[in-house]
């Protein structure tokens, strides 16, 4: 009897410990996995009053103007003039069906970055500026992303519709541990990964000289050469050469309604002028 005891007293340790490594492995797997899920897809915790955002982009509004937009053939290199889009009842009838992915931020580098008046820092250099959400399927081999600008008072709204799923692509290449911004007057994107930028596209290998990486030091000097002096403000934009040095969100301060407007960048955009939803190309300058 004292043996059978003596057994169990040392089986129910080993147990224990089994029972405790099991646990330990389950943690380890989980944390992987987590981590690798954030690793695909940016936190929702990056992303101001998340739950509004989402709401916007399943709203039957925002729906109605994409289905706007893509109810408008895109004319072959671009329209002389803004083209009028049809205000139908259900712009939706006939178009096959579609959802909007889950909004995505997008962080652009700073004016007080690009003036040299911050340190080369992640958190002075880029902020956030945008949302962007993209169809989760292609209708009539189109793609589109909404862009959602920051209300005032909190929230968001629909800033414009656009060709194309670019933007939403590379937002959503960032990982944990790594920060994905755009440079978005020559349309490139970049990783930042504690103080070392590295591209994401063609437009950002060039942005960066063709050089694989730099230091985010050494990239504050290339943007201060390309645009400290077209900032907002300078001679260089109130003489009208350019649109100066403007962020997403700066265009979007101009409206707090939730109409479209004009988004700057090459490509087709939805916009709302003098109560008619017109569809035009735009391309802004830097030089």
């Amino acid at each position: 009897m004292r043996e059978s005891r003596t057994s169990r007293e040392r089986t129910v340790p080993r147990l224990a410990r089994l029972a405790a490594g099991l646990a330990l492995t389950a943690s380890a797997l989980l944390c992987a996995t987590g981590s690798g899920s954030a690793a695909r897809d940016p936190l929702p915790a990056d992303i101001p009053d998340y739950q509004a955002a989402l709401a916007a982009v399943k709203s039957p509004a925002v729906l109605d103007a994409v289905c706007r937009f893509l109810g408008v053939p895109l004319p072959e290199g671009g329209a002389p003039a803004p083209l009028e889009v049809p205000d139908e009842a259900e712009p939706c009838a006939g178009l096959p069906a579609f959802k909007l992915k889950d909004p995505l931020p997008v962080n652009e580098i700073t004016p007080g970055f690009v003036s040299g008046q911050v340190k080369p820092t992640a958190a002075e250099a880029v902020k956030l500026t945008h949302l962007v959400s993209s169809l989760d399927v292609a209708v009539n081999n189109r793609q589109a992303t909404v862009m959602l600008a920051p209300s005032e008072g909190g929230g968001w709204h629909l800033a414009a519709v656009r060709d194309g799923d670019g933007d939403a692509v590379h937002a959503g290449k960032a990982e944990l541990g790594s920060l994905v911004f755009s440079e978005p007057q020559i349309r490139a994107w970049y990783q930042l990964k504690l103080l070392t930028v590295t591209p994401l596209n063609e437009q950002a290998r060039q942005g960066l000289d063709g050089r694989a990486s730099m230091t985010l030091a050494d990239y504050q000097k290339l943007v201060q050469e390309r645009y400290a002096d077209k900032l907002g403000g300078s001679d260089y934009d109130n003489k009208g050469f350019s649109s100066g040095y403007a962020t997403a969100s700066r265009v979007a301060e101009h409206d707090t309604s939730s109409a479209p407007l004009v988004l700057g960048g090459s490509g087709a955009a939805l916009v709302l002028a003098g109560g008619a939803f017109l569809l035009h190309r735009r391309r802004r300058t830097t030089g």
